[in-house]
């Protein structure tokens, strides 16, 4: 028989071990590393967007609507998101995308800062909004290449707290530095897409690092709670790392595989009620200009006299209000909420449209009258906010479900195509969530000025003073 061992020295064996194995907390490292790296990718990939909705006011003159900004800030970024996923052939090349979108961008608001007329600011705008589709697209696939689905929702859940981040800071910097004007603001701003390839490079983990770890996968649990190898291995992201681990995966064909544009026809028809319908929403980009109101005086309304100097600032203020709320949904993966139960997914865009609803009467008619004028800014702050709120879930909750999908059974077996179908399936859903913003920004230039009419025609003249 062989000697039994006393509780204390199997317990100091346990403890030798775990002061010996470096996994547990190796493996924390490379979680927040990935969860940085995410969160400045959708950070710095949507802060220009952001810029731009808020220095439309001065980006173009007072006569023009500022729908056409809205419009040429989203459509170049619905063309992407629409023909890409269906252009592409094969395998995804990250790197050249990533270096492709960081000079679009960056070429785009150079354009924008340093040329005075109308057409050429919209050019840079669209190039920067072409850039910013296809860079968030990218990313959103990229976060599928890694796994266990725990790995790969965090990455997600932090990629959407930075395009919900973007938005507070997009906006908070214009609010900073309008003052310098366009030129240099907007010039400024160009320098920002080189932090992406070079936290590509430098701060992202590579998806084979993942390959052994000590962090269970959704629903698994080891026994003996030590490191353990997973039980299915993550899919590759580039050409690259496929080489390095070719001795380790052999999980079926990888070359030569490509989705033919039926294939992706199959692939989308079950998202377009699952996950489309509830990302497709409305925003308040054509009633947000015509919120109006007299300036605040200090001695009735002493907080609002601090933010609000002159009718210009609402405009900023509400963008700021919005992508402040929309920053706080979007964290909910990443700070421990759970996600929306499938069925309830187009909930958040069901209330949004509600509340568009209110604030357009708002505009035309008002709640309150004229002289309470504390009351209307304090309403319209709240229906912003929770505008705001409803936006940011029905985006991370609509992509985190479809990112934790398992693959087709009928394609288990084959890796590469597993991974491109998952890469495709994620990326052919990101166009419904600009196809809402176009079709609000479509509606924003007539309701704009349908809505400055109806204000007119009851004796406020505030949005002609604009």
């Amino acid at each position: 028989m062989y000697p039994r061992l006393s509780p204390r020295v199997i317990s100091e064996e346990s403890n030798l071990m775990d002061d010996l194995d470096p996994r547990p907390e190796d493996d924390r490292k490379l979680m927040r590393r990935l969860g940085l790296s995410f969160f400045l990718f959708g950070l710095i990939n949507n802060v220009l967007y952001v810029i731009i909705l808020s220095a439309a006011l001065d980006l173009v003159p007072s006569s023009t609507p500022k729908g056409i900004i809205a419009f040429c800030n989203i459509a170049p970024a619905l063309v992407a998101k629409v023909c890409w996923p269906y252009v592409l052939k094969g395998r995804i090349r990250y790197v050249k995308r990533i270096f492709g979108c960081c000079i679009l961008s960056s070429l785009g608001m150079l354009v924008v800062a340093f040329f005075d007329s109308l057409f050429a600011r919209l050019l840079g705008i669209s190039l920067a909004s072409f850039s910013s589709g296809l860079g968030e697209l990218t990313f959103l696939q990229l976060s599928t290449t890694y796994a266990p689905p725990s790995v790969a929702g965090h990455g997600l859940g932090y990629f959407a707290s930075g395009t919900g981040a973007a938005g507070l800071v997009g906006a908070f910097l214009w609010w900073e530095v309008r003052g310098l004007g366009v030129r240099v603001g907007v010039g400024l701003s160009s320098i920002l897409p080189f932090i992406i390839p070079a936290t590509y490079f430098f701060l992202l983990p590579s998806n084979s690092a993942f390959l052994y770890t000590s962090l269970p996968p959704s629903g698994y649990e080891s026994p003996s709670g030590q490191g353990h190898t997973l039980p299915y291995t993550p899919l590759a992201a580039t050409e690259e790392e496929l080489g390095e681990e070719e001795g380790i995966l052999r999980a079926g064909p990888r070359k030569n595989v490509s989705l033919t544009f039926s294939d992706k026809v199959k692939l989308v028809r079950p998202l377009l009620g699952k996950y489309m319908l509830p990302l497709c929403k409305c925003n308040s980009n054509g009633v947000a200009p015509t919120l109006l109101y007299p300036v605040p005086s200090p001695d009735k309304h002493w907080l609002l006299s601090k933010i609000i100097h002159s009718i210009r600032d609402y405009y900023p203020l509400w963008q700021l209000v919005y992508q402040t709320t929309v920053f706080f949904s979007r964290a909910s993966i990443s700070i421990g909420i759970p996600a929306l139960p499938p069925n309830l997914l187009p909930l958040p865009s069901v209330l949004q449209g509600f509340i568009l609803l209110l604030l357009v009467f708002e505009s035309s008619i008002g709640f309150y009258a004229e002289d309470a004028e504390g009351l209307s800014i304090t309403t319209v702050l709240l229906l912003i906010s929770l505008e705001g709120f409803c936006g940011g879930l029905a985006y991370v909750n609509a992509f985190y479900r479809i990112n934790q999908e398992r693959p087709d059974p009928s394609s288990v077996h084959n890796m590469e195509r597993a991974k491109q179908e998952k890469e495709f399936k994620i990326g052919s859903i990101g166009f419904a969530d600009s196809s809402g913003i176009l079709f609000a920004s479509l509606l924003a230039v007539p309701t704009e000025l349908a809505l400055c009419k109806a204000q007119t025609r009851r004796g406020k003249m505030l949005c002609k003073e604009l």
